[in-house]
């Protein structure tokens, strides 16, 4: 059963106290999925997969009927077929998903002016200011599936809560097309009795040593003495989720008026099944990409990875930081948690890129609460001064050297 079927779907009573849950995160339900149905009401209730039907290819998006079998994005779409013999394979249309989020943005834009966009499908906002206009947080995330569904067809989810962080927990837990409020004081009681995996930042290496300590639970991690959790998984990250396990994340909703990157990307001169091969061509750009922002003194809070397959799909996987940075290892770490979840036996991979957005000024802006890079960027940054004097490639990873063949 995949953990993203909707299985395990929360919703909140009419009664639920909102007072304090000025921070809303809307997730669109099954995005790219949801658009191509538009176009083919027939198939709302059977399963759907947007993607290429050719042998090699790879799911682009499953409905969530579809993914009741198992199918996931990225998957094989021979394996995603198997999975479920009757589903029905539609061509992708990147315009479309482009023109509906817009659309949805600017529906976002007129309920609040602080809207924070994370990708093409997802953004925070801050209604705090907008309650004497359109009622309270739940009223308003009523308000926005209501809207967004009258004017696109389309639906979406809503989650509620003092923090970015509950609240984009929150829309998780409501999907689909559902609305969840965490009220300011019932945040532990929603947090703590969920898996580790599900804390910000925590990848399949941090959830391994989590795991290893016996903590299973977000609870258990904040019941754990901070200098175990640091002794486990580092000084600043065992901080960093000691807070997120108490609720704690003074971040707030910061408004984009620039879309800028910086990225690296390469197109193989022959399709790359090797996974080895791949994570080290990734860690290469990562820190091209982590020089380049500290030369230009920026930061970066969101890390797309690119993967085009050797059928020409192509898809991008993004993972928003709890903080900016200029650090090629946190950059590579994010890019190959998407990674690890994309890869699978078979893939031919025709190019591979890393980019980062949502960039601000790295001079100006403070590290806030966390700074889970703080040994690293100490590394990068004496990289950069031997760079200076010497040209880049005089001192690199180990992982990158090739071995002595004498």
């Amino acid at each position: 059963m995949s953990r993203q079927d909707g299985s395990d779907r929360t919703v909140s009573a009419a009664s639920v106290d909102d007072s304090a849950a000025t921070l809303l995160h809307v997730d669109l339900d099954a995005f790219f999925a949801s658009v191509e149905l538009l176009d083919h009401p027939e198939l709302v209730d059977k399963p759907v997969i947007v993607g290429h039907r050719s042998g090699r290819s790879v799911v682009t998006a499953a409905n969530y009927v579809a993914r009741r079998y198992g199918v996931n994005s990225a998957m094989p779409m021979a394996l995603a077929l198997r999975r479920c013999p009757s589903a029905v394979v539609l061509e992708p249309h990147m315009s479309r998903y482009k023109h509906f989020s817009d659309r949805v943005m600017g529906i976002f834009g007129d309920i609040t002016p602080l809207v924070e966009q994370l990708g093409i499908d997802e953004a925070f906002l801050d209604v705090a200011g907008a309650r004497r206009l359109h009622g309270s947080p739940a009223v308003i995330g009523a308000l926005i599936r209501r809207t967004v569904e009258a004017e696109t067809g389309l639906t979406c989810s809503v989650g509620a809560a003092s923090t970015k962080f509950v609240a984009k927990m929150a829309s998780g837990r409501a999907k689909p097309n559902g609305l969840l409020v965490i009220p300011a004081e019932k945040t532990l009681a929603f947090l703590h009795p969920l898996p580790v995996g599900a804390l910000w930042g925590v990848g399949q290496t941090t959830e391994a040593s989590l795991l290893r300590l016996g903590l299973r639970q977000i609870g258990d991690v904040a019941r754990t003495p901070l200098a175990v959790l640091q002794k486990a998984v580092g000084e600043a990250s065992g901080r960093k989720l000691h807070d997120l396990a108490w609720g704690r994340d003074p971040r707030a909703v910061t408004i984009e008026r620039e879309e800028k990157s910086v990225g690296h990307e390469v197109t193989f001169e022959h399709d790359i099944t090797d996974v080895a091969r791949l994570r080290s061509e990734l860690l290469r750009q990562s820190d091209a990409v982590a020089a380049r922002l500290r030369g230009a003194g920026l930061v970066g809070r969101c890390v797309v990875l690119k993967l085009r397959y050797a059928d020409f799909s192509t898809v991008t996987r993004s993972r928003t930081l709890a903080e900016a940075t200029d650090v090629g290892r946190r950059i590579y770490e994010e890019a190959a948690t998407s990674f690890d979840t994309l890869a699978a036996s078979g893939i031919r991979v025709r190019l591979i890129g890393v980019r980062v957005e949502q960039l601000g000024d790295g001079q100006g802006q403070g590290l806030g609460l966390w700074d889970p890079d703080d040994d690293w960027r100490g590394a990068e940054r004496a990289v950069d001064t031997v760079t200076a004097r010497f040209g880049r490639g005089t001192v690199r990873p180990a992982s990158l050297l090739k071995p002595d063949k004498g």
